[in-house]
């Protein structure tokens, strides 16, 4: 199974903004959704890190599946028992 994330917003540009911060590079997405597939889901702990950080200064919709048909929003108030979820469930 690949894990996919799904961020996106209602604002325009915000997606872009969030993702520039987050590989601290300018990123240049011209869409207000933005989805990426993991083969490793530790690799999303990270993303999720800086989201929850970060949750008061975007607009964004953060989706992350990790079994088919399985779908969690991430937020500020869930985004650690998620990280260390992944960290538990994916241990390598």
């Amino acid at each position: 199974m690949i894990a996919f994330v799904s961020i996106n917003s209602k604002k325009e540009n915000e997606v872009n903004r969030f993702l520039s911060k987050f590989y601290n590079n300018n990123i240049n997405i011209q869409k207000n959704t933005w989805e990426k597939s993991y083969n490793n889901p530790i690799e999303i702990a990270d993303l999720v890190g800086v989201y929850t950080d970060n949750y008061d200064d975007f607009e964004l919709n953060f989706w992350i599946c990790l079994d088919e048909g399985l779908i969690f929003q991430v937020n500020n108030k869930n985004g650690n028992e998620i990280i260390k979820y992944l960290f538990e469930r994916f241990p390598y």
